[in-house]
């Protein structure tokens, strides 16, 4: 179970990365944040932000029509 949930189901293009990046900048160091999306885009744009911004991406999963992304900050 992740530290914070952000629930970006029905944002689409930049938004899901960009809830998430505030949700980011507030966690503590180690602390885990879960997105969940709808955004198809999300599938691409969440790993490669990770990379880019140096977190962990530590899980990832599909249900009920939208997609899950588990997050460590590092």
């Amino acid at each position: 179970m992740a530290d914070v949930t952000v629930d970006a189901r029905g944002l689409s293009g930049p938004m899901p990365v960009i809830k998430l990046s505030q949700a980011i900048m507030a966690a503590e160091l180690g602390q885990t944040i879960e997105l969940i999306a709808t955004d198809r885009g999300s599938c691409s744009d969440v790993p490669a932000w990770a990379e880019d911004m140096g977190h962990k991406l530590t899980e990832t999963f599909e249900e009920s029509d939208s997609y899950h992304f588990v997050l460590e900050k590092c």
